[in-house]
């Protein structure tokens, strides 16, 4: 199967779903039920309809119990209108993602909250030592106490070298 007309059958799904679970599911139990996405196999077998429910995990339970008790009323909704042959599997999923995406938003702002306050604790502070600790070539200018040492080692190299002829005891004529 082609994934794109998978994909159009997933999107006609969902539209159907969402209008029999707002227009034609009576269940009390059934809660503010959202159809965030549906996903369909290549050879469309079984579709998974991914909800989510506005409310407490007692009236998500509610909602998942009332959405598996309507399961074949919708599959034979969906069947009729989708117009295939075999009309898919439907099987219905809570959507982890708002709750997920609800966990970083609070996660972030968090995270905001503490930059601010080290901002805040941040604005009168000073650095430990000079505020540029490098050395740069302009103050170099009037300091030669590297320089002059290094200058008594070479000379003093210098003199450990001499002629071989010199070392022997024996003077060049």
């Amino acid at each position: 199967m082609d994934a794109a007309r998978a994909r159009k059958i997933a999107d006609r799904i969902q539209q159907v779903v969402a209008e029999m679970l707002e227009r034609r599911i009576k269940d009390p139990r059934l809660g503010f039920v959202t159809v965030t996405d549906t996903r369909i196999t290549n050879d469309l077998s079984d579709a998974t309809v991914f909800y989510t429910v506005f409310g407490s995990e007692a009236e998500r339970a509610d909602s998942a119990a009332a959405l598996e008790s309507a399961k074949g009323l919708i599959r034979s909704e969906v069947g009729r209108q989708t117009g295939l042959r075999h009309t898919p599997t439907l099987t219905f999923t809570h959507d982890p993602l708002p709750d997920s995406a609800r966990h970083l938003e609070d996660l972030l702002a968090e995270a905001k909250a503490r930059d601010v306050e080290i901002a805040k604790r941040a604005e009168g502070a000073r650095h430990a030592g000079d505020a540029d600790p490098y050395r740069k070539p302009e103050d170099r200018d009037g300091e030669d106490d590297d320089l002059d040492g290094a200058d008594d080692v070479s000379d003093a190299a210098d003199a450990d070298v001499a002629e071989p002829s010199e070392r022997a005891g024996h003077s060049a004529t």
